[in-house]
């Protein structure tokens, strides 16, 4: 992808926080030389995307000129966790092409080595979180004060049952907001676990509520204080049950499963979501699971529904397809 526009200082600081290696090129419409080499600044861009090139109009941001010491165009500016470690004047393409060379391997090495120790950290940390009480929610804000609907909701729904649970704010730990996803393969906030086994969002506490079956999946874990690891007994095989294969490969040519038709959604979640799917203009196909609720549960590992799939991949169920879409964002998660 080609370079991203510098707009102002404030951008430009985020950006030396967030990313290893960032490449600035100072230009100006006037200087014929510097306009010709961001295209080959662009062209770079597209080929080493380990680091992160920008663009700086050098007249229009003079604070971000003035900061790197920037006396003409073309120059280039090669910056390290936020400090300079190499500086271009002048039309030198080659240079500039070799110095993004170098530090594009600099850039790969260090993100392969983030994704493996660090890794391990923030796994360790995400395991003592989940022992550190029987119920656990990870949410947005506290109890006292929830920082989204979602979270005030769920919170609600649990005070209701009348268990005792403790909370983490992920909002004041980007770390833990952000490994707790991956972890979990659960994209989005509020999360419930219970005995360090990922629950669900708001959709799925909801329903379990709705049938009365919240209580019994939070007792255990209150009146027993199972830590992480416990064993659970697993409930006994059904009689004549189709074998797996065979139910996997039914599932794998469903794209979304849901409870009743789009024309007649027979629950208030499947009505939801598929008000989401229409307002937002998406096609899409619907299995009714309450003609046949066999084995997509477990090939899903999610207990409720409804789920929505988008190449054969779950995307999830109705809390994580709202704040898709309230984000803007779900054209984007089902193209």
């Amino acid at each position: 992808m080609p370079a991203t526009v510098l707009e102002s200082v404030q951008q430009l600081q985020k950006l030396v926080k967030e990313k290893s290696v960032v490449v600035l090129s100072f230009w100006a419409e006037w200087a014929a030389p510097s306009v010709e080499l961001n295209v080959v600044f662009d062209q770079l861009a597209d080929l080493n995307q380990q680091i992160f090139f920008a663009k700086v109009e050098a007249e229009k941001l003079a604070d971000v000129t003035e900061q790197f010491d920037i006396s003409s165009v073309p120059s280039f500016v090669f910056l390290q966790k936020g400090k300079i470690v190499h500086k271009i004047e002048g039309a030198f393409g080659s240079q500039l092409t070799e110095q993004v060379v170098k530090y594009s391997k600099i850039a790969q090495a260090s993100s392969q080595e983030s994704t493996t120790k660090p890794k391990e950290g923030i796994n360790v940390r995400l395991q003592k979180l989940l022992s550190k009480s029987p119920i656990m929610l990870f949410m947005k804000g506290t109890p006292e004060a929830p920082q989204c609907g979602f979270s005030r909701k769920i919170i609600d729904l649990i005070k209701a049952e009348n268990v005792q649970f403790d909370t983490f704010n992920i909002l004041l730990d980007e770390e833990v907001r952000q490994g707790l996803k991956e972890y979990s393969n659960w994209p989005t906030y509020p999360q419930l676990y219970v005995n360090g086994k990922l629950v669900g969002g708001l959709d799925i506490v909801r329903e379990l509520a709705e049938e009365g079956e919240l209580k019994m999946t939070l007792q255990p874990a209150s009146s027993q204080g199972a830590a992480v690891g416990d064993s659970v007994k697993e409930a006994p095989a059904k009689e004549e049950k189709p074998t797996k294969e065979n139910l996997n490969a039914r599932i794998e040519a469903l794209l979304k499963s849901s409870k009743g038709t789009p024309a007649a959604p027979q629950c208030g979640f499947s009505r939801k979501i598929v008000d989401l799917l229409n307002e937002n203009s998406v096609t899409f196909n619907s299995f009714n699971i309450l003609a046949d609720d066999e084995g997509l549960k477990e090939y899903s590992n999610w207990p409720t529904y409804p789920q929505l799939y988008n190449n054969a991949k779950l995307v999830g169920g109705l809390d994580i397809v709202k704040e898709l879409a309230e984000e803007g964002e779900l054209a984007q998660a089902l193209e």
